[in-house]
């Protein structure tokens, strides 16, 4: 096996270096919240791309601009950035009157008892339809706060619960930009990654509901009442009925698009230019996301030539051995990459040139690499005090007039630590079947 060329994985290093250091520079330097976020990772990864592109004087810059847009022009990541935008656009339409609808009617349904336990399926269902943990987060916080107020529960429990139930969904979810990433970068079909994923996720959400329902049990007099609409629904039951039947993501996603502007226009929730601005600002939302494929792989596209990958792999190699070895590297690989980035998404994209390399060496399917990938990046991004998804929760909680801690959130965060329990056991108790 090839040594490569360890020099060649600089500019990853300058990447982390500098959008790690700024972040903890301004998250604990200067006091700045949500400091991780203030940092412009495209200007991160441009300074990257340059150190890059000053490496190895041997090719020309015309050469490695050549490199680069062979990088970026692979099919698989123009399919990544549609899919990216048709996702924006499906969720710009529906809005989050939907998600709220689906929250108010099952806590409706449900007895007042059971009210925490709600809160987990409701996170779970409403995560994997919008396909984003941190909306479902900012959705459903408030609902959380509601409840404890309304109640004998504490409010970390139930925002706890919340944050857990949404990493559900942002694992799992056919429209969520890890799912998107993780598939597309790994070459797999979506249904067949969601199965392999599906039957990881279950346990540790079923043993998430069931401590929550111990926890819970014999407790509870919280009572919410507000209106909705089981029309909302429909565009997200749409959407999950066809990705889990196979269709293409592409026309599940625009009969998603076209069910749900018909139903916001029928139901005069908003007007056709409204519909229209929500359709371009929820596909301009992805833009950084989009921006960042795009970046990531023409600097993956040279550190490859270099000789970079080789020499990580070299490494990897060395310490891990066999199958399950190369799993749980791939996984601690993305892990690693969540730790620095402080984002899930980015983590996969940044993992995905190497993990197909893995893939390749170690003899791992595309559908289980992409399960890796896209689990142990949840599982990281939904426990580290810094994520999006808990600073969300922490601010969302306090304009509610009930300010917490991520420490005091972290115990209740039932469902990522059983999905490490669960992906574990996956890699070393199960064998892949060929």
């Amino acid at each position: 096996m090839k040594k490569g060329n360890v020099w060649a994985l600089l500019p990853i290093g300058v990447f982390l270096a500098i959008y790690l250091g700024l972040g903890l520079f301004f998250e604990y330097g200067l006091k700045i919240p949500m400091g991780f976020y203030n940092v412009p990772i495209i200007i991160a990864f441009l300074a990257a791309i340059l150190v890059a592109c000053l490496q190895n004087r041997a090719l020309s810059f015309d050469r490695k601009l050549e490199i680069m847009g062979s990088g970026v022009g692979d099919k698989n990541i123009i399919t990544m950035l549609l899919i990216f935008l048709t996702a924006g656009a499906f969720v710009g339409v529906v809005g989050r009157s939907s998600a709220q609808s689906v929250a108010y009617f099952m806590l409706s349904v449900i007895p007042a008892r059971f009210a925490v336990p709600v809160l987990f399926l409701v996170a779970c269902f409403v995560s994997t339809a919008m396909g984003t943990s941190v909306g479902t987060i900012t959705l459903l916080t408030p609902i959380a706060v509601e409840v404890a107020q309304v109640s004998d529960f504490t409010a970390a429990l139930c925002v706890g619960t919340v944050v857990g139930g949404a990493m559900f969904g942002d694992n799992l979810s056919f429209i969520s930009d890890t799912t998107i990433a993780a598939c597309n970068g790994q070459g797999c079909a979506m249904k067949d990654k969601f199965k392999g994923n599906f039957w990881i996720a279950l346990p540790a959400a079923l043993g998430a509901l069931l401590v929550v329902l111990l926890l819970t049990a014999n407790h509870g007099t919280a009572q919410i009442s507000e209106d909705y609409s089981l029309l909302q629904i429909a565009p997200y039951v749409l959407v999950l009925i066809g990705g889990i039947a196979g269709v293409n993501v592409f026309v599940v996603l625009l009969a998603g698009i076209v069910s749900g502007a018909a139903i916001m226009l029928v139901t005069g929730q908003t007007e056709v230019t409204q519909l229209l601005a929500g359709m371009g600002e929820g596909a301009a939302g992805m833009f950084e996301t989009s921006m960042v494929a795009v970046l990531v792989a023409a600097m993956c596209a040279l550190i490859r030539v270099y000789g970079g990958f080789d020499a990580l792999l070299y490494g990897i190699r060395r310490l891990f051995k066999g199958s399950r070895g190369g799993q749980l590297g791939m996984g601690l690989l993305v892990g690693a990459m969540d730790i620095a980035t402080a984002n899930n998404t980015v983590a996969i994209v940044m993992a995905n040139p190497i993990a197909r390399e893995m893939s390749a060496d170690y003899g791992i399917s595309p559908k289980r690499a992409a399960c890796i990938l896209d689990t142990f990046s949840c599982i990281f991004q939904g426990l580290i005090p810094y994520g999006a998804q808990m600073l969300v929760a922490i601010s969302a909680a306090s304009e509610m007039g009930c300010p917490l801690t991520a420490f005091q959130i972290m115990r209740y965060l039932f469902y990522p630590y059983l999905l490490l329990v669960s992906s574990l056991a996956a890699i070393f108790a199960v064998k892949e079947k060929k």
